[in-house]
């Protein structure tokens, strides 16, 4: 009998739960809807565990039961299933073990995804745009939700740029592997010769942060611009003075929000991404002195990328920090990324 609960301590989480169960029922807990929130996601994470390991020890044993069935019986339909049951198993383990690698203060928070195009033009705007397909095709798959928080479309095709949230436990521990430069390599659909371009587009995670983690911004310190924000429609068609930009003076960092029905609304979510951004940018800052390592910012173009998607003359993405590699580029650009987060994952876990 395979138990994992000791390595992922499902005892003392089972305890946790418990104890919340109690707090739910104590008079005036839902009153105080932040907390309430705070601690539901916290459940919600602690069952979610749980739930993963007792599967994974449920399908071990039953794995080894129809294996055990085949081979007194010669049951070629119980062997049959029991490779159904190991992948099931292999699965929800692989699952289970990045979680065990999902260590950080932030890891189970909601992520802030930034994609931004590169120079090129129509050809990185596209690129863009694939990019933005991608992350939100595995958030999906995942069944996480997302929201647009600003949008810039390209002049012809695609988006210059566009940050959004991505709703779901671990989110931002699991998307981190997906910060830096994109390489693209494909035949263009915009070019009439049909020549092969390189195109390039930047991805930027930060963690939605919630009231444990304080982050100080002085009123001297930004400048709120608000500005007209257009809906779909025409010129003119749901046109209204909503859409907030906030520039920080002393980080030089701005951040921009009009996809919200009010101003106020506006601010609030462009005051949390301009929090979440300060936040990562002094952990970024902390790792470079304890590692002595410079800014992993780099410029959006050649030696820079992270990871190359190849499409054309043959089918390849390769990750270059970790040396993972797959042939199957569409199913990566449909949103297949677990494998390239759990490479990720492990080669941080390594130490780089």
């Amino acid at each position: 009998m395979l138990c994992c609960g000791g390595r992922f301590e499902v005892d003392s989480k089972k305890e946790r739960l418990s104890n919340i169960v109690q707090m739910e029922a104590l008079e005036g807990y839902w009153e105080d809807t932040d907390n309430a929130a705070k601690i539901q996601k916290e459940k919600s994470i602690l069952e979610e565990t749980v739930f993963s390991v007792k599967k994974v020890e449920d399908l071990y044993e039953e794995f080894f039961i129809l294996t055990d069935f085949a081979t007194k019986d010669d049951d070629e339909s119980s062997a049959l299933e029991a490779f159904g049951v190991f992948d099931n198993f292999i699965k929800y383990y692989s699952e289970l073990e990045k979680k065990a690698l999902l260590s950080g203060e932030v890891d189970p928070n909601n992520a802030i995804v930034s994609i931004n195009a590169g120079a090129g033009g129509t050809e990185s705007c596209d690129w863009a745009q694939m990019l933005y397909r991608m992350v939100t095709r595995w958030a999906e798959h995942r069944k996480f939700s997302c929201q647009i928080l600003d949008q810039q479309v390209g002049d012809s095709a695609g988006i210059k740029s566009v940050t959004f949230m991505v709703n779901g436990n671990f989110a931002y521990g699991l998307l981190k592997s997906e910060s830096g430069i994109h390489r693209l390599v494909r035949i263009s659909p915009f070019d009439a010769n049909k020549r092969r371009h390189t195109s390039f587009a930047s991805i930027f995670v930060v963690p939605e942060l919630d009231d444990t983690i304080e982050i100080k911004i002085e009123d001297k310190d930004i400048k709120i611009d608000v500005f007209r924000a257009g809906g779909a429609g025409g010129q003119g068609v749901n046109t209204t003075d909503s859409a907030v930009r906030i520039t920080h003076f002393p980080s030089g960092i701005v951040v921009t929000c009009q996809n919200e029905r009010s101003q106020v609304q506006n601010k609030a979510q462009a005051m949390k991404v301009l929090k979440s951004r300060l936040y990562d940018r002094a952990m970024a800052e902390k790792r470079a002195k304890e590692k002595e390592i410079e800014s992993e910012k780099k410029e959006i173009g050649w030696g820079s990328q992270i990871r190359s998607y190849v499409l054309h003359p043959y089918k390849l993405v390769k990750d270059h920090r970790t040396s993972y590699e797959v042939s199957t580029a569409e199913k990566v650009l449909d949103g297949d990324l677990d494998d390239f987060m759990a490479a990720y994952l492990q080669w941080m876990a390594c130490g780089d």
